[in-house]
């Protein structure tokens, strides 16, 4: 949510900001709507203070006997009247609230302007892809081949976008969801957190997920509960409605959970293997930050996020997305774009934004020192990693010509293995 002062005086120049990420505010009917709205109100308390004055005369000439019947009836008019616009400022309230909180955030300045994910820019590589000796295969056909992914059983059970994992491909997932937190919470200074994995529509209001994007998300039916899109979500209502202690940001979060998406915009998209799920495990690092502290601990988070997949020796790139790529509430947004070469290509893992008071001011997350007024916190997040990505990451860089994978340093530990070998019947 737009600070509504600052959004009201500097309308023209958030249009023309808002235009690079391809939103086109419309300025006249926020302007008229927002007139009205004032208009109604400041007549309101106009004819209050009219309605209170004449009724404190009329008490006074009631006591000297003098007949107020027509100037009561002229109260009761004003009372009519006021009736009516406090339902019509009720009506505008609701529909200028509704507006502004369709509008997506403010890029910010060093972003990069451009349309779509072509224009997006790549900052940094780490690790070199790795030159097999062998037709390397997709997860996709490996997997099923190693008996540790099924495919078809999951989509007998529930339908397509769905997995289920076997004997080292559970193992597997289990230990990368576990090395992600020790990582995060022993060396990273994260506080692990286990949130429901249900919530209400004021936490996905809170977070920008409602009212614009209800297509992309399960509610069970006859409850205002939800199923968890991401973690960010939960994690980031911890603090809704309070003020937190600005001397003791940052709070640095970290929290497993099942995440649940419709991919009602992806049809077509990353249809086979595990890429694009509608039920899929998910590390996630959450923020609480100062305002003047939030871009070095988007730094500071990426870098996070990254330090996993170095750990476990996978290649990798960084990129800035775009005015036109990124997501509705943040202000700036690093992708790292895994190597896989079941595709010949990089793919996202992880998704590390800023979204600076944005997110705070729609969920009311405040911070105070104690010698400061109240403000808005800035709120961040990012994959630390998304745990089904990493694990195809793996089997398809590790893959070996006898049909095994080798398990990556990091891992072993976890696995009490070095290889993973096709599961027997």
């Amino acid at each position: 949510m737009h600070d509504l002062s600052f959004f009201r005086n500097n309308l023209d120049a958030i249009a023309a900001r808002l235009a690079t990420r391809g939103f086109a505010l419309n300025v006249d009917e926020f302007r008229t709507l927002d007139t009205e709205r004032r208009a109604a109100l400041s007549e309101t308390e106009n004819l209050k203070a009219q309605r209170n004055s004449e009724s404190a005369e009329i008490g006074k000439l009631r006591k000297q006997g003098i007949d107020t019947s027509e100037r009561q009836q002229k109260v009761r008019e004003a009372g009519e009247r006021i009736t009516a616009l406090d339902q019509k400022a009720a009506e505008l309230e609701e529909k200028f609230r509704f507006l502004l909180a369709s509008v997506p955030n403010t890029p910010h300045e060093s972003v990069p302007v451009g349309r779509s994910e072509t224009d997006n820019v790549e900052i940094s590589r780490w690790g070199e892809p790795r030159r097999f000796d062998f037709e390397p295969k997709a997860h996709w056909d490996l997997g099923p081949e190693m008996r540790i992914l099924d495919l078809e059983r999951a989509a007998k059970i529930t339908g397509a976008r769905f997995a289920v994992y076997w004997g080292a491909g559970a193992r597997l997932e289990r230990a990368l969801i576990n090395f992600m937190l020790d990582v995060h919470t022993r060396e990273h200074g994260y506080t692990e957190v286990l949130p429901p994995f249900m919530i209400n529509s004021a936490s996905l209001f809170g977070t920008g997920q409602l009212p614009k994007f209800a297509q992309d998300l399960f509610k069970l039916e006859g409850t205002d509960f939800w199923l968890a899109p991401t973690a960010e979500v939960p994690v980031t209502n911890l603090y809704r409605d309070e003020t937190l202690d600005a001397d003791r940001l940052p709070i640095s979060l970290v929290a497993y959970t099942p995440c649940f998406r419709s991919e009602a915009g992806s049809y077509g998209r990353d249809v086979r293997g595990i890429i694009r799920q509608h039920q899929f495990q998910k590390v996630e690092l959450v923020k609480f930050v100062r305002p003047e502290r939030s871009y070095d601990e988007l730094e500071a988070l990426t870098a996070d996020a990254e330090d996993i997949l170095k750990r476990l020796g996978l290649p990798y790139r960084t990129i800035v997305l775009c005015t036109g790529d990124m997501g509705f509430s943040s202000a700036k947004t690093y992708d790292i774009e895994v190597w896989l070469p079941g595709l010949n290509s990089y793919k996202e893992i992880s998704s590390c934004s800023n979204f600076e008071a944005f997110q705070a001011r729609r969920a009311s997350i405040r911070a105070k020192s104690a010698k400061g007024k109240a403000e808005f916190a800035h709120t961040l997040n990012g994959s630390g990693l998304a745990v089904g990505r990493t694990w195809l990451a793996i089997v398809e860089n590790y893959q070996q010509k006898d049909g095994t994978v080798i398990v990556p340093d990091a891992l072993r530990p976890y696995l009490n293995a070095e290889v993973l070998t096709k599961r027997a019947l």
